[in-house]
This record gives C-alpha cells, sequence and structure tokens, in this order.
C-alpha cells in the first residue's frame, strides 16, 4: 500500500496570543512542526506541544524560522551562512530538549517561512541548514519544497530528507510557492485543496496557478496550522487518502 506523511505547522501561539488549533490538528495528522521560539512559540507552548504530539503518538520535528517574532518569520532577512547555521542548530537543540523530557524522539527538521522559501533557492543557505540538521542528529529527516535546492543540499550531506507538498498552496510554474503578497497565494476550497493532493500523491502532478502542468513526488503533505480552515482540510485530506489506498504515516 502507498503511503505519505501528513504535517502541520504547530506551536506557532506566544505567550497569551494563541494560534491554531493545535490540540484538535494534532490527532488528524501524522507529524507535526513545532516553532522553536524564533518566529513563533515560546519554551511553554514547544513543551506543551510536545507533550500533545508524544501523546498522540504523532512524530515530532522543529520548525526553526528567522528571528522575527513581530513578522512571523515571513520577512527576509539578511544572514551569513554562518549565522543561520547557528540559529537553525540553537532551535534544533532547543525543541531535541523538550522532546527529551517528554520521552520522545525527535524525527525531523522542516524551517518555516522565509528561511524555508529562500533556501529552496538558495544553494549556500541550503547548504547551511543542511549541515545544521546534519551537525544535530544524522538520524533527523530534512523537509523541504519538493525539487529544491534544499532537498538537494540534504542529499548532499548524506542526510534523509522529505520532498514536500503544500495542500493549502498555490505553486507558480516554476514549482515555487505563490508569494503570500498575492491574493492567490492561499487556497481556502476545500474541495480543491483535497483533489490536489490525492492527484499529487497518486499521480505525481499538480496544476501551477496558471495552468501548467508540474511535477511533484511528495514524500510529505503540510496543512498550514495558522489556516482558517487548518481543521477542515486535515480531516478531508486524511479521509479521502484513506479511501484512494493510501496509509498515512510518517515519513
Amino acid at each position: 500500500m502507498p503511503s505519505i506523511d501528513l504535517n502541520s505547522d504547530l506551536g506557532e501561539s506566544f505567550g497569551r496570543y494563541t494560534l491554531g488549533l493545535d490540540d484538535q490538528v494534532i490527532p488528524l495528522v501524522s507529524s507535526v512542526n513545532v516553532a522553536c521560539g524564533m518566529h513563533a512559540g515560546d519554551p511553554a507552548v514547544m513543551r506543551r506541544t510536545v507533550k500533545l504530539a508524544a501523546e498522540a503518538g504523532v512524530a515530532v520535528g522543529a520548525h526553526p524560522g528567522y528571528p522575527d517574532l513581530q513578522g512571523f518569520g515571513r520577512r527576509d532577512i539578511a544572514m551569513s551562512p554562518d549565522e543561520a547555521y547557528d540559529y537553525i542548530l540553537y532551535q534544533i537543540g532547543a525543541l531535541q530538549a523538550f522532546c527529551h523530557a517528554a520521552g520522545a524522539r525527535m524525527h525531523h527538521v522542516k524551517p518555516h517561512g522565509q528561511l524555508y522559501n529562500r533556501a529552496a533557492v538558495d544553494p549556500e543557505l541550503a547548504r547551511a541548514v543542511a549541515a545544521a540538521v546534519h551537525d544535530a542528529n544524522l538520524d533527523l529527516v530534512l523537509v523541504g519544497l519538493a525539487n529544491s535546492e534544499l532537498i538537494r543540499a540534504g542529499q548532499a550531506e548524506g542526510i534523509r530528507t522529505a520532498q514536500e507538498f503544500f495542500a493549502d498552496r498555490n505553486y507558480t510554474d516554476e514549482g515555487l510557492l505563490v508569494s503570500r503578497k498575492l491574493p492567490d497565494a492561499v487556497i481556502t476550497d476545500e474541495d480543491f485543496a483535497v483533489a490536489r493532493v490525492v492527484r499529487a500523491v497518486k499521480e505525481g502532478a499538480i496544476e501551477s496557478a496558471s495552468g501548467k502542468l508540474i511535477t511533484v513526488k511528495p514524500d510529505t503533505i503540510c496543512i498550514h496550522g495558522d489556516n482558517v480552515h487548518a481543521l477542515e482540510f486535515a480531516g478531508k485530506i486524511r479521509t479521502a487518502l484513506t479511501e484512494a489506498g493510501v496509509e498515512v504515516k510518517p515519513v
């Protein structure tokens, strides 16, 4: 039976501010990416999210981002490869401590936001990210945009990689994510999103925002935890995958 991982970016609340429906989304996915305090999250949120995921038997990964709480990690920050390496290694280490305390094994690393987008096209940054994951723990899986520089950098480092497809985002003709500055960046039609996911998994292809056919062979499907439709997307996508004969499990 073919299989696919279903992941969500969670743990993005901060102090008194709550973002997402983490406790409801976690049972519907097979892995979670936990914010590490730089773009979102804080120590209390990290501990709570890891505990929820561990109790649900869901794979736990670090979701390191640029140090940009105000911009939610979605603004570009000029960093040297060495600086990026340090920030990523720091965040991986922080989440690893919470995993250890919860008796959970840390499974993967997926960069967040603009760090993720930049590493998809910038070979130097991609190598810095991959090196940080490699040096933190050789058993970690590096999650990156399908067919991107980040995937190639991880493969060159000799670590496991997982090619990611976004259920709730539109793509450019080049296979990149449509900028969030554009009105068609985020998909809100649940039925459309579900059909795209099933097609990507079963046929290895989707259509870009302009209608061009793009080849994708995803290992993992992302549903953004801060999407207002996250809960509905997760439930419907999991059901559709099961009905299509696809098992949902971690990479």
